[in-house]
C-alpha cells in the first residue's frame, strides 16, 4: 500500500453503540430505589458528609486564634481588630451561605446547582460589603493580619476534609 493513501478505517472492530445491551439491562436491574426507612437507616449508618456548620465553626476557630496571636506576639489592638474583621469577612458570608443552601433540601440537581450558585454569589458580594465597611471605618487597620487571618480562616475548609477524612479511615479501621 502506498503510503500517502488514507485506509479507510475498520468499522467492524469498532462495537455499535447499543443502549439496550445486556451490560445496561443489568446495571438497571441493580439499582433499588431506597424507601425513606431504608434511606434513614443508609444515612444513619454512613454520616460521611461534613457538615457545613462544622466548617464554619472551625473558620471561626480558626479566625479568633489568629487575632489572639496577633494580640499576643504584636501588643497592638489595631493588628487584633484587623484581624478579627479578616475572620468576619470569611466566617460571616460562609454561614450565611451555609444556612442558605442546607435550609430545605431541592429535588433538582439543577434546581441545586442553581441555588449553589446564587448563594456563592452572595457570599462573594458579602465578602466585599464587609471588606469596603472595614476600610471605611477601620482607622488603624492592618492589611496583613486581615488578609492573613482571612486566609487561615479560608485554608480551614482543606484542613476539615482532611481530618474527616482521617477519621473516616480510622473508623473503619483502614
Amino acid at each position: 500500500m502506498n503510503p500517502n493513501e488514507k485506509r479507510a478505517p475498520n468499522r467492524a472492530a469498532q462495537p455499535a453503540w447499543d443502549d439496550d445491551s445486556q451490560e445496561h439491562a443489568d446495571d438497571e436491574a441493580a439499582f433499588k430505589a431506597l424507601t425513606r426507612e431504608e434511606a434513614q437507616d443508609l444515612r444513619a449508618r454512613k454520616p460521611s458528609i461534613l457538615s457545613p456548620w462544622r466548617v464554619v465553626a472551625a473558620q471561626a476557630a480558626a479566625g479568633l486564634v489568629c487575632a489572639a496571636l496577633w494580640w499576643l506576639f504584636t501588643q497592638e489592638s489595631g493588628k487584633a481588630w484587623s484581624a478579627l474583621y479578616g475572620a468576619i469577612a470569611v466566617v460571616v458570608p460562609n454561614a450565611l451561605m451555609a444556612w442558605g443552601t442546607t435550609r430545605q433540601p431541592v429535588g433538582h440537581a439543577g434546581a441545586a446547582l442553581l441555588s449553589m450558585m446564587i448563594w456563592e454569589l452572595i457570599k462573594i458580594f458579602m465578602v466585599i460589603a464587609i471588606l469596603v465597611a472595614v476600610v471605611k471605618t477601620a482607622s488603624d487597620l492592618s492589611w496583613p493580619a486581615l488578609l492573613l487571618t482571612m486566609i487561615v480562616s479560608l485554608k480551614v475548609n482543606w484542613l476539615a476534609l482532611f481530618v474527616q477524612g482521617r477519621f473516616k479511615k480510622i473508623s473503619d479501621g483502614n
